[in-house]
């Protein structure tokens, strides 16, 4: 069963549901809207020489640059 993000477009809210059915009408936890929009889920992965590895998200990553690229070669770092 996967988990989605969902931001509901009454009411601002940022939420995570399962769904069981891809057609299911998504309820937002606050303010009972099916106004709801799902959003694309974040995934950070890095590039190496055996392929691409993907990051667990631990905040005592070694590597070097932002959460945006994790290299240094984005705009946001300013590398």
């Amino acid at each position: 069963m996967p988990i989605y993000e969902y931001v509901c477009m009454d009411c601002d809210n940022r939420f995570e549901e399962v769904v069981l059915k891809q057609d299911e009408n998504i309820l937002c936890p606050k303010c009972k809207s099916e106004n709801t929009k799902r959003l694309m889920s974040v995934c950070r992965a890095k590039m190496s020489g055996s392929g691409i590895s993907l990051d667990n998200y631990s905040s005592g990553s070694s590597s070097s640059g932002c959460a945006g690229c994790s290299g240094g070669n984005c705009s946001t770092c300013g590398g």
